[in-house]
């Protein structure tokens, strides 16, 4: 059994929780959406064509935001294509991902599922073969009053009152060589600016997201020349092991993309000090998933990208959500890639679904977390990986706290990333109270659900009372949630 020491001082606060980090993503590749959200015709749908079991499971993580066309579609999208009478909307040859698109499921779609889920919209522009009229155009129909063209098509399309988007990105990946409109970083920066100005000429109340690129001279670029007119720069991470040593190389993936939000989030304050930029940006981590069974086939023609999740896979899930919450400071929003099918939390059959494991985590810290972030101390053992060529040093234990003040309720979000042991952890500071575990464990870190065993990894729950010292013992390969009443 290993050893670990939680320190707990509920005056220790970073900072309020960002509740947008727990956003979601659906783009138009492999069965995502079609297939997935919306399969009219299929006896699971509603009236409107969604899958009501997915809506389902859906809700259960509420998700405050959904992130909308794409991904690389977006690059190629044409949201004209994709209003107004279903029969009359044209079928398109996907260049993104080579397949065709019926254009079924469009923009008055999305806004309607993202008020089943009860969801901000947010949609993302084409700034690859889209231009500056076709984006403010989209902001007109969008947010507009009736009396313009653009707004007037959405009142004959059936909604009379504004969709009031409020989140935009400008862009997707644009400095990819697989992108539709690659870009430098001067180029890219000096056209958002402008997509920027227009947007908000059209709506000065929309938040706009920029394309970051995992580069310091691209994000920086980026500050310096469009920064007047965007709130947050994006980031996109998909975590991937590596060979020599799977295991532990993957849970160390989310304490080094912690160390490059740090760099980020400093290097976003130099530029706008530099540059005079008064508006407040922070960081949007909008596509951020586990992806390495499937990677190779990403751009093959009409790939699915069903990754099979383990439940390794869900401790790093787990493990980033804290890092998320831990950077309250630098980060505004996230989105889980993506919500079904394509790197899917849910995976679908013709009649019915599975939720995968790393549903559990994203439902867990969902539905078991307070509004403000406390400054825990972790102490544990280590373990040693090598990733990229460089050798780290990472605890057993990832944590996080925070804090339900109104409710008085105390919630630790503890993984155990030990492959075999249990772990010993003491928690220190805690004031004594009724405790509640919820732990996500399975037989070993490479078990799945699948449609014949759905409930190989679950989430099992104990209550237990809650001293001031207390130990609880935590299971190998375990993400788990400690939440404490401590109500006087």
């Amino acid at each position: 059994m290993i050893e670990a020491t939680l320190h707990v001082d509920v005056e220790r606060k970073l900072g309020k929780a960002q509740p947008l980090v727990f956003g979601q993503f659906i783009e138009h590749l492999g069965r995502c959406i079609y297939g997935g959200v919306f399969e009219p015709g299929s006896r699971l749908a509603d009236e409107q064509g969604f899958r009501r079991d997915v809506l389902d499971a859906i809700r259960g993580l509420r998700p405050p935001i959904l992130r909308w066309p794409g991904g690389n579609f977006a690059s190629g999208y044409h949201w004209l294509d994709g209003v107004g009478p279903a029969e009359e909307r044209p079928t398109r040859f996907d260049r993104a991902w080579r397949k065709t698109e019926s254009n079924a499921f469009g923009t008055d779609e999305f806004i309607r599922y993202c008020r089943l889920l009860e969801s901000e919209p947010y949609l993302c522009v084409n700034m690859g073969s889209g231009d500056l009229d076709e984006a403010a155009a989209w902001v007109e129909y969008c947010n507009g009053a009736a009396g313009t063209h653009y707004a007037d098509r959405r009142v004959r399309n059936g909604t009379d009152e504004p969709f009031r988007v409020r989140y935009w990105g400008l862009g997707n990946e644009v400095f990819g060589f697989w992108q539709i409109g690659q870009a430098s970083s001067h180029e890219y920066a000096l056209r958002a600016r402008e997509f920027g100005k227009i947007m908000r000429l059209t709506d000065p109340s929309i938040r706009l997201i920029a394309c970051g690129a995992h580069d310091p001279e691209w994000d920086w670029e980026v500050v310096k020349t469009a920064g007047r007119y965007i709130d947050y720069v994006s980031v996109h991470s998909y975590f991937r092991p590596e060979s020599s040593d799977p295991y532990y190389s993957l849970m160390a993936r989310p304490m080094i993309e912690e160390e490059y939000i740090r760099d980020l989030h400093h290097l976003i304050r130099a530029a706008r000090r530099q540059f005079g930029i008064k508006r407040a940006i922070s960081i949007a981590f909008d596509e951020w998933n586990v992806w390495y069974r499937t990677f190779a086939d990403a751009l093959q023609p009409d790939s699915r990208q069903e990754e099979p999740y383990s439940l390794g896979d869900a401790l790093c899930v787990a493990a980033f959500l804290n890092v998320l919450r831990r950077s309250c400071d630098a980060i505004g929003m996230a989105n889980f890639a993506q919500t079904v099918n394509v790197l899917g939390a849910i995976l679908t059959s013709p009649d019915g679904l599975v939720l995968q494991t790393v549903y559990y985590p994203l439902l867990m810290q969902r539905e078991h977390s307070g509004a403000t972030v406390l400054d825990v101390g972790a102490e544990s053992d280590e373990f040693e990986t090598t990733v990229g060529g460089q050798q780290y040093r990472v605890g057993y234990l990832d944590s996080c706290a925070t804090l339900d003040e109104e409710e008085g309720v105390l919630y630790l979000s503890c993984v155990n990333f030990h492959r075999s042991e249990r772990m010993r952890l003491r928690l220190r500071g805690v004031p004594a109270g009724r405790a509640t575990l919820y732990s996500l464990t399975g037989s070993d870190p490479d078990a799945t659900n699948t449609f014949e065993q759905p409930n190989a990894v679950t989430v099992m729950t104990e209550d237990r009372p809650i001293g001031s010292d207390s130990v609880i013992e935590l299971g190998p390969h375990s993400a788990n949630v400690i939440e404490i009443s401590i109500k006087p």
